[in-house]
Formats: structure tokens, sequence, C-alpha cells
């Protein structure tokens, strides 16, 4: 049997503090930030007003800002996980990012990237080579995917490797 939890009751200042903590440790979306904090309380009566003041505080010293988050996260990405714009966009999504500021951060990130030269170094990051079968063709094509990569600049590169134009076909019609 479990031992029951102390639940321990927050004030602003000390909620304060665990969201700058928080954000020390990560960057967080404004909805990623009140999600953590809205954990923290529990079912305390004035949470919803407390999280309210340290978001606000915190925005207002600039500690929080999904814009500049949006723009850091998406270069990130691009740089070191080297994923596409499809997949940069639907992680910023879950993480509760806007839909304006999700179009005007990973816009400005990606202006002037070569889709295929980042598919290309992807492949390389994760030691994908030219595919010996149909299996590893499907696999390198799902991998690609998930990467974020559109469906065009796939196939050019498997057409590329010299892939099966009738192999190709039947995974372009799934």
């Amino acid at each position: 049997m479990p031992f029951p939890r102390s639940r321990r009751t927050y004030d602003v200042a000390s909620l304060y503090e665990y969201a700058v903590g928080a954000l020390g440790r990560q960057m967080r979306s404004v909805a990623d930030l009140k999600r953590l904090l809205r954990r923290r309380v529990g079912r305390q009566e004035d949470a919803g007003e407390m999280i309210e003041a340290v978001i606000a505080k915190l925005k207002e010293q600039h500690y929080l800002d999904d814009r500049r988050y949006a723009a850091a996260y998406s270069s990130y990405r691009r740089d070191n996980e080297k994923f596409g714009r499809q997949r940069v966009i639907t992680d910023l999504k879950m993480k509760g990012v806007h839909g304006e500021v999700i179009d005007s951060a990973v816009g400005a990130a990606y202006e002037g990237v070569s889709e295929e030269k980042l598919a290309r170094a992807f492949l390389a990051r994760k030691r994908l080579r030219k595919p010996a079968n149909q299996k590893e063709t499907a696999r390198i094509f799902r991998s690609l995917m998930r990467a974020g990569f559109s469906s065009r600049v796939i196939f050019a590169i498997l057409k590329n490797w010299d892939v099966d134009e009738e192999f190709l076909a039947m995974l372009e019609s799934e």
C-alpha cells in the first residue's frame, strides 16, 4: 500500500519560483508552462488566478515569449535534428503555440533552405544508406515522412537512388 502524499499548498511567490526554475531547465511555451503549473497546484482553490498572475509576471519580465520560443525551437530542429518544416509545425502545435506565431517562425527559419539538402542531411544523420530492397525503401520513405518532408522531395531522393518505378508508384498511392 503506497503512502499518502502530503499536498503542499502554493502561493504566488512559491509558484513563481517553481516556474522560473522550470524555465531555467527548459524553454517552454505559455500553454506548456500553464499545463505544468496546473499539475503542480492540483485542485487548490485559487489555482487559476495564481497561474495567470505568474504567467503575466513572467511575460512582463520577458522570461516567457511564444514568438521567441517558436523561432528558437524551429531553428534548433532545422539545424540540429535536420527535421522538415511539417514536423516542426506539428510539434509546435502540440506545444500549444498559436498558428500565426508558428507560420511566421517556421517560415523565417526555413526561408532559403533546400528541403532536399535537409532531407539528405537527415538521412546522413540517421546513417540511412541506399536501400537494397523494397522493405528498406519503405522504411526510408516512412522515416522521411515522420521527419516532416514532403512526398515530392522523398520521391526525388528515391529516384536518384534508382529505386524501382513500380514500387515508387505503389508508395505514392498509399
